[in-house]
């Protein structure tokens, strides 16, 4: 089993920046991706930004140019540097890791909890 810790949301004002964290934990051999989704109300979860080992990234549209992703492998802990912020990017994000708990062993999905990031005009 994998735990995801997240941290970093809050109500903050449109223009501001938040940096969200997520450290992994558990019975962890390898991580392959990890990345950030959103869920607004009333809507669907989408992905935010996703970073590849090798650090190959992937963007929404939405926030090309204003978030960026990155990872500390040495602390299995995922980042999301988010400027410019907007009263659309108000969402529950929530922290997504595929690993693998031993060598030849399948890659598996975890989330973690979700939090509240609040961008107020």
């Amino acid at each position: 089993q994998v735990q995801l810790v997240e941290s970093g949301g809050a109500l903050v004002q449109a223009g501001g920046s938040l940096r969200l964290s997520c450290a992994a934990s558990g019975s962890i051999f390898s991580i392959n991706v990890m990345g950030w989704y959103r869920q607004a109300p009333g809507k669907e979860r989408e992905l935010v930004a996703t970073i590849i080992s090798g650090d190959s990234t992937i963007y929404a549209d939405s926030v090309k140019g204003r978030f960026t992703i990155s990872r500390d492998n040495a602390k299995n802990t995922v980042y999301l540097q988010m400027n410019s912020l907007r009263p659309e990017d108000t969402a529950v994000y929530f922290c997504n890791v595929w690993s693998r708990s031993d060598v030849g062993t399948p890659s598996y999905a975890y989330w973690g909890q979700g939090t509240q990031v609040t961008v107020s005009s």
